[in-house]
């Protein structure tokens, strides 16, 4: 079946008794044994619970994966991801990457001997030279956050193939249904699903699928060994977003390309990054390996004194961290979602103070531009007086 079509029969005709259409919501901790050494397949909520397989297998059959696991947070996912390498591996990241894994790798990883390098992932070049005799895996997002940099999934996965390495995509910005990376020999794929995935602002996940099922057995023992996993209530909150994604990334990917090109002509921006744009760098690479260009861009103001005035000025655009929602939230990178990336670091990734995300919900175009304008209008008014 196509996408849109799975998508929109998440959760449906998994009660045979009942006939419920909606997922039933399993708030057991603990289940019944028939006899002595028989199981129902559920004995404990950790190990195992009929809400949250319904969400596990429905993210594996959308990525085309062996195995789907739900955990807490994306950051609980990346974690747990991250315990399948062992003291002495040396990992390969994404330069341009969401702080929090940031912080996870250099407060944490390091601590227990994994060695980290930081490098441009869409320059292949720059991937290869950072290999090392110790290297164990890839983690790349793509397009990055905050700058949207793209990476070439086939040329990353040949790569990996070559040097035996694991390659874990963080397919956040795009969702399955706009980027499918197993296709193009990805191992492991990380969301966060508190985002574009949930779509509403009103659910903490995060879901890892894997290729294979001897992979997806060791990330199972992870998963419940350490525990983190995500409860039935907001299993099934997830499994209900999922249900429109289809209909909401076609209308994240469509408003935002309007606000990439209305803000890559105004005055008072210096750049756009949005891979829909055709003078984006990784515009060619985007087209070939997803089908449409996603929802989140990112721009730099032409003064950084500018930035707070935008933030207070927007009246439609809410000033908040997250992304991936029905509302359209602006997000200041350098002081927000990427505090924790030393200044320096950031400002050679191309996160710099003038520097500001969007991400683009469901609003009207028109109404969502005519804010910007108006903040625009009032910042640039503020700042050369």
């Amino acid at each position: 079946m196509n996408l849109d079509t799975l998508l929109a029969q998440l959760g449906n005709r998994q009660d045979p008794i009942t006939g419920s259409v909606s997922a039933p919501v399993y708030r057991a901790t603990t289940y019944a044994h028939p006899a002595l050494g028989q199981s129902t397949g559920f004995d404990y909520t950790r190990t195992g619970n009929p809400t949250r397989t319904i969400l596990e297998r429905a993210i594996a059959d959308l990525e085309g994966g062996a195995r789907g696991f739900a955990f807490s947070s994306g950051m609980a996912a990346v974690h747990a991801v991250m315990q399948l390498f062992s003291p002495g591996d040396h990992l390969i990241f994404s330069n341009d990457l969401y702080g929090g894994t940031y912080r996870l790798v250099e407060k944490f990883l390091r601590k227990v001997g994994i060695e980290a390098s930081y490098v441009d992932t869409s320059n292949l070049e720059e991937v290869q030279a950072a290999i090392q005799s110790q290297t164990r895996g890839l983690f790349v997002e793509t397009p990055t956050n905050p700058t949207l940099k793209v990476a070439d999934l086939q040329a990353l996965g040949d790569l990996c193939k070559t040097h035996q390495l694991l390659y874990i995509v963080d397919n956040t910005f795009m969702t399955p249904y706009l980027q499918r990376p197993m296709q193009y020999g990805a191992d492991i794929i990380v969301h966060s699903a508190t985002k574009f995935l949930g779509g509403h602002n009103d659910v903490l996940a995060g879901l890892v699928v894997t290729k294979t099922e001897e992979l997806g057995n060791d990330l199972y023992f992870i998963q419940n060994s350490i525990g983190s996993t995500l409860g039935p209530d907001d299993s099934w909150l997830l499994l209900r977003g999922m249900k429109t994604l289809a209909l909401r990334m076609e209308r994240h990917s469509k408003t935002a390309s309007v606000l990439a090109q209305y803000l890559s002509g105004h005055p008072l921006i210096a750049r756009v990054h949005y891979p829909g744009l055709e003078l984006h760098p990784g515009y060619a690479v985007q087209k070939k390996q997803s089908s449409d260009f996603g929802g989140m861009l990112s721009f730099e103001v032409i003064h950084e004194s500018m930035v707070p005035v935008i933030l207070k000025q927007v009246r439609l655009i809410t000033f908040a961290e997250s992304l991936g929602g029905t509302e359209t939230l602006i997000t200041y990178p350098a002081v927000q979602t990427h505090a924790d990336i030393p200044e320096k670091i950031r400002e050679a990734c191309g996160v710099t103070q003038r520097l500001l995300r969007l991400s683009v919900g469901l609003e009207n175009a028109v109404d969502l531009q005519m804010d910007l304008e108006n903040a625009l209008t009032e910042a640039a008014q503020i700042t050369s007086s």
